[in-house]
């Protein structure tokens, strides 16, 4: 039987809170990876905010999911990339994020995406 591996993109462009983008893009990944296809997610614009440690949630009465995104290696989905711009746009830097990324320039992040059979935005 053939395997039918598709290479996927899921690019996080929106704030962590206040919609339920990012939350369910998350949940859509881990889906995905159970049935091992080759997945990458890159985050940009507001999007690096999912990545950010210490988020307190607390004053907005919800259940924090940042620290979600460290489970991702462990369902081989170690292709996370940030939008260099972004980051510097928000104040932040790779010591920031909660998880190891490849910071790339928009250049780069549009090749990727070309090179992929998917691109979902969340």
């Amino acid at each position: 039987m053939e395997e039918n591996i598709k290479k996927i993109m899921h690019v996080m462009r929106r704030a962590p809170h206040g919609s339920i983008y990012t939350y369910e893009g998350l949940e859509m990944i881990l889906i995905m990876a159970a049935y091992e296809q080759d997945l990458s997610v890159v985050f940009i614009g507001d999007g690096v905010y999912a990545l950010k440690k210490g988020q307190d949630t607390s004053g907005i009465s919800i259940k924090g999911f940042a620290k979600t995104f460290t489970a991702l290696d462990g369902y081989d989905v170690e292709k996370l990339y940030v939008d260099r711009r972004s980051l510097e746009e928000r104040g932040l830097s790779e010591d920031d994020l909660l998880v190891d990324v490849e910071v790339l320039d928009s250049a780069e992040i549009g090749r990727r995406m070309n090179e992929q059979d998917v691109v979902i935005h969340h």
